[in-house]
């Protein structure tokens, strides 16, 4: 049974048990609602049967009793409570540790893959709004089912006929409920899927504000927003009214139970097969024992979200996480593309058969025209992808083996686009080593040429920065990244034309700073200026995704070849 749950509501194990105690106290908290009811019917009975005056000490009795059903009901209350909502919450927070587990395991393929507002939709909406109907319509949902069977037992022993009069109308409720499920869940499906087109919209037009301004191109943004947001409108009032009219027509017969015991109890009652006060219970019960099935159908459109959000969950389980040995420690750290093929898709080659080696000590150079995979390579030398065919070796090791986070310990990383956080230029530079002194934060800070900007700023290195630097210029974003890397001090630099958003003065003392830290260490680095590959050991060339020269740089513009001619391209464009 555990596993039925675990698997069909995509619980962890102990969340498959708490649900299955939260579904056993709900029932029981329906159950107990029915204690009163029969209380005060047995004492109406006995007591107006009975002289009262000799039921005098009697009626402290009823009293006592009336108080243990209270004391009983309340502590059934509370086991219920503390079954659903506190282990909902419980198993909603290991939902979340675990998808965000998840989350940092997969390759950055994944990302590149998925849009930020549907990771965040799965990570927030999909979460909460599983919580809410975990805490209230799913265990609702099953304790109902046992309240009806265990009080319609209990009734139709007591009475078989006005027991079927009253429970008649459940299984045709039902029915009217699961023959429109297909058709729900494909409301449901709809509605979802437009409720991401919009996020998705508004996600992109935050993100590219500048861009949208900047072309004019505001009216087309909106319009394709309002669209959007019009479609998502009726599939809302399609997912709402669709399943709305056949939850009121399963409400309507359900109400049909009080009609029928109201009939059949007329019947028996006129030919003196029920008593007076028979009637009166089955009356009451009928009144008041499918109140708890309309709490459960008014929450049933929320219920039958489950399956498309549980399906989502699923997907993201399914994903291959990258994962491999978390002790490593290689020889060198050379490092060699062997016979390398990458695809982005099944459409999309990048690499084609790469092959070379970047030795610990020396500065190698990836050079080539956009898109011929020089950031690729860069990437796929950390792990950031898995590559389709061939081995990328560290050290001789094949990194395919290494777990990413273990791995990325030897690597310091600047890429072009800069990512900075809400904090202090010395935090965001802390990043790079966690336990740095402010010495040390300062020392890289000077060397990555920071001083220049930040003795200018109100708080000097303790001043925030906003979200992504928003407060700072591209080149001083970049220098903040160069800093970074240079506090970590890892035996292997990525340098993804790290200094592309620096004047030519500031690229100047950079790159010395740079050459004073890179030694002994293994340097890959991608550039488009020329003059970036001049201190150099060895330089790769790459064209349409094939290494097509490699050597130093004087041997390479020695050649004549593809270097010789982007050297003259940029003199003539100066």
């Amino acid at each position: 049974m555990y596993k039925y749950f675990e698997k069909r509501f995509a619980l962890s194990e102990e969340g498959a048990r708490t649900f299955v105690k939260g579904v056993f106290w709900t029932a029981w908290h329906y159950i107990s609602l029915i204690l009163p009811l029969s209380f005060v019917f047995l004492f109406l009975k006995e007591y107006m049967e009975k002289d009262p005056h000799a039921d005098a000490h009697g009626l402290w009795v009823y009293i006592a009793i009336a108080v243990v059903i209270f004391v009983l009901m309340f502590g059934i209350y509370l086991l219920s409570y503390g079954a659903t909502y506190n282990s909902v919450y419980k198993e909603s927070k290991r939902r979340r540790i675990v998808l965000a587990e998840k989350l940092r395991k997969l390759p950055l393929a994944f990302f590149g893959k998925k849009n930020l507002s549907d990771l965040t939709s799965t990570i927030m909406m999909d979460v909460s709004s599983l919580e809410m109907i975990f805490s209230h319509s799913v265990p609702e949902l099953f304790a109902v089912i046992i309240m009806l069977a265990v009080c319609g037992v209990g009734l139709f022993i007591y009475n078989p006929c006005m027991t079927i009069a009253m429970f008649w109308v459940v299984p045709f409720a039902a029915f009217v409920i699961f023959f429109t499920k297909k058709q729900q869940n494909k409301a449901f499906r709809e509605t979802y899927d437009a409720s991401r087109i919009v996020a998705e919209d508004i996600q992109e037009g935050l993100e590219n504000i500048q861009e949208i301004k900047s072309y004019n191109e505001e009216n087309a943004f909106l319009q394709e927003l309002v669209e959007h947001a019009k479609a998502y409108e009726v599939a809302q009032l399609k997912g709402d009214v669709g399943p709305g009219v056949f939850l009121n027509g399963a409400q309507i017969v359900l109400k049909l139970g009080l009609a029928s015991v109201l009939l059949v109890g007329s019947y028996f009652f006129s030919q003196g097969k029920l008593s007076t006060f028979d009637f009166l219970v089955y009356i009451v019960c009928a009144s008041t024992i499918f109140s708890p099935i309309y709490l459960v159908l008014n929450n049933l459109v929320e219920l039958a979200f489950v399956d498309v959000r549980i399906k989502r969950f699923r997907e993201m389980d399914a994903l291959e996480v990258q994962q491999g040995k978390t002790e490593f420690h290689p020889k060198n750290f050379d490092i060699e593309f062997k016979d390398v093929d990458f695809f982005y898709n099944a459409e999309k080659q990048v690499l084609k058969n790469v092959s070379f080696i970047a030795k610990q000590g020396e500065i190698t150079a990836l050079v080539g025209p956009s898109g011929s995979g020089k950031t690729t390579a860069v990437k796929l030398a950390a792990r950031f992808w898995d590559v389709n065919k061939g081995k990328v070796l560290l050290g001789g090791e094949d990194i395919s083996t290494i777990d990413p986070e273990t791995l990325l310990k030897y690597f310091s990383v600047v890429f072009q686009d800069v990512v900075l956080f809400n904090t202090s230029i010395k935090e965001n530079i802390r990043i790079g080593k966690r336990n740095a002194t402010d010495d040390e934060i300062l020392r890289a800070a000077k060397l990555a040429n920071c001083d220049e900007f930040v003795n200018r700023l109100p708080q000097g290195y303790d001043t925030v920065i906003g979200e992504n630097g928003e407060k700072l210029s591209g080149g001083e974003r970049q220098r903040i990244s160069i800093a970074r890397a240079l506090l970590k001090d890892a035996p292997i630099v990525l340098l993804d034309e790290a200094t592309a958003s620096l004047d030519v003065e500031n690229e100047s003392k950079i790159q010395q700073s740079i050459s004073e830290l890179v030694q002994n260490k293994t340097v890959l680095i991608v550039a488009h200026r020329m003059r970036t590959i001049a201190n150099a050991d060895k330089v790769v060339v790459l064209e349409k995704g094939c290494v097509i020269e490699e050597g130093s740089p004087k041997d390479l513009k020695a050649k004549g070849g593809l270097i010789t001619k982007m050297l003259a391209l940029q003199e003539v464009s100066k």
